[in-house]
C-alpha cells in the first residue's frame, strides 16, 4: 500500500501506477489528476486500486484490468467502509443468492459483474470511477472500457504484414515489461514460448544497465516424472539463454513433483476472499510463490494472456460470417480446422454459430450429448446438479444471458478482447496470499498497449495456419533460443489434475455430502455433483464441463469455511480506509 498527500489531498493505493519501481510518484500522480473537481480522471496503465480523499469528496477507482480487488459497503444509501476485500465488509448471515447464480455461469462472471457474496457489498469494477460526498453519499461513477481509450482503428494497420506486425508488438511488449521491473523481479519461467519471451525481456532490459542482475529472479517447478518431465529440456534452454543476457540473474527451481491439484482444497478454496473457482491449482502456484516470497520480491511477471491475446482472434470468422464475406469465411475456417486438426464443422459452430446465439448453441450440444452429468454441459447452461428451484428464485437464466452478452458481445471479435483478459490469469489465489508473500502477479501480456496493439492487427498479419501465435515469435525471433521460438505444443497440466482427481476425488465427495452450510443443499443435488466427481475421475467430460465442477466444489469449500472467524468489520471511509484485505 502506498499513501501519499499533497495541498490536494491524499491518495492511497494498492499496487502500483505507471511504473511498479515509482509507486510514490505514480500514487501522487492520480491524485493530482483527480483533484480537479467535475473532471473524470484518466486511468493510467498499471495494476491497481485507489481511494483519492478530497476537501469536497471522495474518488474510488481501479485500473481496467481490475487485477487488485475493492468493494464498498452501502447502508442506508450511503457508503461507509471501503476495503480489498469483500469479507471484511460484508456479514457472513446476510449472502447474496443472485450472486451466486452468476458465479456458478462460468470462470469470468466474478471480477466484471458488480455483484458480491455479501448483501450491501458491492464491487468496484475494472475501469470504474466512483465520486463519493465527503460523508458517503453516492455521487455517480463512470466506467470505461480500455477499447474506448485505446482503439487503434484497423486502417491504421492496412496492408501490415507479418514483420511490421512483429515489431509493433516486439515495442508493446518491451513497455509492458519496462513498466512492472519492480526493486526485485521474479519472471515465471515454463520453457514455453511465452514466459520464455518475458523473462528474455526483462533479463534484456535488466542488462542495460536500468537494473542490476541480481534483481531479477528466474522461478520455475520441476517435475522429475510423468508428461511434464518431457518440458525440462526446454526449461533448462531457456534458463541458459535468460542468464546469457543477465548473468547475475538467479534461477530457483521447485520441485513440484509431489504436487497434486486439490491438494489441501478446503484451505485454499475456504480462505479465499470470494469463492475461486481455480482454487483446485492452487497447490502449484502457492509452492512457486513461497520460494519467490522468501527472497523478498515485489513484482511476479508471468506469460498469461498470451493463447489468447497475443495469437489470430478466431472470433474474426464471425464477422466475416456477419458481413457477408461467407466465401472468405470458409476459406479461413478451412485453413484454421487444417491448422489445429480439427473438422471445419467445428471451427465454424465454435466461432460463428455458438457466438451468435450461444444459449440455443448449448441447449443443443446438450441434447446431443445426454446420458452423464457432465456431457454437453457448457459455460451457460445450468449444471444439472444446480436445482432448477434455486436457479428459478435467483435469476440463474438472466444471469446466463448476460454472462453470454459479455462474452461475445454484439461484435465478438471486439468482445474476446475484454473476455480473456479476466479468463487469461484468474489468480485470486495470489492476491488472496499477497500479504503474506509481499508480491503482486503480473501479466505483460494482458497490458493495455499490448492488447491495443493485437487488437490493430488486420487478420492477414496474425493468422498463419499452422503457426499459432506468429506475430509472438516473429517479434521475439531474434532472442527466443530455436528450438522454443519453433515448438507448436506444450505439454498441458492434464495429467496434474487427473492426478488430482485421483487421489482426492473421495475427499472431495466426503466434502460435499458432510457439508452443514445450510446454502449448500438449497442450491445443489450434491448426490448429481457427486457423481460428476465420479465421472470426472473416469475422464467424462472436457475442459468447460470440469470447470463447472470446480467452481461448484469451491463455492462448496468457500461455504464451510465461512463463519464468525473468518470475519471482522471493516473500518470506515476516510484515507486509511482502504484495507489490504487482512480485516484487522
Amino acid at each position: 500500500m502506498t499513501t501519499v498527500s499533497s495541498r490536494a489531498g491524499t491518495a492511497v493505493v494498492v499496487g502500483w501506477v505507471g511504473s511498479a519501481r515509482d509507486r510514490v510518484a505514480g500514487a501522487r500522480g492520480l491524485l493530482e489528476d483527480a483533484a480537479r473537481p467535475g473532471a473524470t480522471p484518466r486511468l493510467p496503465i498499471g495494476d491497481y486500486a485507489a481511494v483519492l480523499v478530497y476537501s469536497d469528496r471522495i474518488v474510488l477507482m481501479r485500473d481496467y484490468h481490475a487485477r487488485i480487488p475493492l468493494f464498498f459497503r452501502q447502508s442506508g444509501g450511503r457508503v461507509n467502509a471501503v476495503s480489498t476485500s469483500a469479507r471484511c465488509l460484508g456479514d457472513f448471515e446476510e449472502l447474496e443468492h443472485s450472486y451466486f447464480c452468476r458465479y456458478l455461469t462460468g470462470n469470468l462472471a466474478q471480477p466484471h459483474s458488480e455483484l458480491t457474496p455479501f448483501s450491501g457489498v458491492h464491487r468496484i469494477l475494472g475501469g470504474e470511477v466512483v465520486e463519493l460526498s465527503v460523508t458517503g453519499q453516492m455521487r455517480g461513477s463512470v466506467r470505461r472500457h480500455a477499447g474506448e481509450v485505446d482503439d487503434l482503428r484497423e486502417s491504421t494497420a492496412v496492408g501490415l504484414g507479418l514483420s511490421g506486425a512483429g515489431k509493433n508488438l516486439r515495442l508493446a511488449l518491451e513497455n509492458a515489461v519496462g513498466r512492472r521491473v519492480g526493486r526485485m523481479t521474479a519472471c515465471h519461467v515454463s520453457g514455453g514460448t511465452d514466459s520464455t519471451s518475458i523473462a528474455l525481456l526483462t533479463a534484456r532490459l535488466l542488462g542495460t544497465g536500468q537494473g542490476r542482475g541480481e534483481d531479477l529472479v528466474l522461478l520455475a517447478g520441476r517435475f522429475d516424472s510423468g508428461e511434464l518431465a518431457g518440458e525440462q529440456r526446454y526449461l533448462a534452454e531457456a534458463m541458459r539463454e535468460i542468464c546469457r543476457h543477465a548473468p547475475a540473474a538467479r534461477p530457483l527451481i521447485a520441485d513440484v513433483g509431489d504436487v497434486a491439484d486439490f491438494d489441501d482444497f478446503e484451505h485454499h478454496a475456504g480462505d479465499a476472499d470470494e469463492p475461486y473457482a481455480h482454487a483446485f491449482r492452487a497447490p502449484f502456484w502457492t509452492r512457486l510463490h513461497g520460494a519467490a516470497a522468501e527472497l523478498g520480491c515485489d513484482i511476479l511477471m508471468t506469460g498469461c494472456g498470451a493463447d489468447p491475446i497475443a495469437d489470430a482472434n478466431p472470433l474474426h470468422l464471425h464477422k466475416l460470417a456477419r458481413t457477408g464475406q461467407l466465401r472468405q469465411m470458409t476459406k479461413q475456417a478451412r485453413a484454421r480446422a487444417a491448422g489445429t486438426e480439427r473438422g471445419v464443422r467445428d471451427v465454424v459452430y465454435d466461432y460463428v454459430v455458438r457466438p451468435a446465439l450461444p444459449l440455443a448453441a448449448e441447449r443443443i450440444t446438450a441434447l446431443l450429448r445426454r446420458g452423464t452429468v457432465l456431457g454437453g454441459l457448457g459455460s451457460f447452461a445450468r449444471p444439472r446438479w444446480l436445482r432448477s428451484e434455486f436457479a428459478r428464485a435467483h435469476g440463474y437464466r438472466e444471469a446466463s444471458i448476460a454472462e453470454s452478452r459479455f462474452v461475445f458481445g454484439r461484435r465478438p471479435e471486439e468482445s474476446f478482447f475484454e473476455a480473456a483478459n479476466y479468463l487469461a490469469a484468474p489468480d485470486a489465489v495470489s492476491w488472496n496470499r499477497a500479504r503474506q508473500d509481499g508480491f503482486f502477479l503480473s501479466h505483460p501480456f494482458l497490458d493495455r498497449e499490448v492488447t491495443a496493439t493485437m487488437r490493430s492487427l488486420p487478420i492477414a498479419a496474425t493468422f498463419h495456419p499452422g503457426r499459432p501465435k506468429a506475430v509472438l515469435r516473429e517479434a521475439m525471433e531474434d532472442l527466443l533460443p530455436a528450438r522454443i521460438r519453433d515448438r507448436a505444443v506444450k505439454v498441458p497440466f492434464d495429467q496434474l489434475y487427473a492426478h488430482g482427481l485421483r487421489k482426492h476425488g473421495d475427499e472431495l465427495i466426503d466434502l460435499c455430502r458432510s457439508a452443514r452450510h445450510p446454502l449448500v443443499a438449497e442450491m445443489f443435488d450434491i448426490e448429481v455433483l457427486c457423481r460428476a466427481v465420479r465421472e470426472a475421475q473416469l475422464g467424462v467430460g472436457n475442459a468447460e464441463s470440469w470447470d463447472r465442477m470446480n467452481c461448484s466444489l469451491a463455492l462448496v469449500a468457500w461455504l464451510e469455511r465461512l463463519g464468525p472467524h473468518t470475519h471482522a468489520p471493516a473500518r470506515p471511509v476516510e484515507a486509511t480506509s482502504l484495507t489490504d484485505g487482512s480485516c484487522s
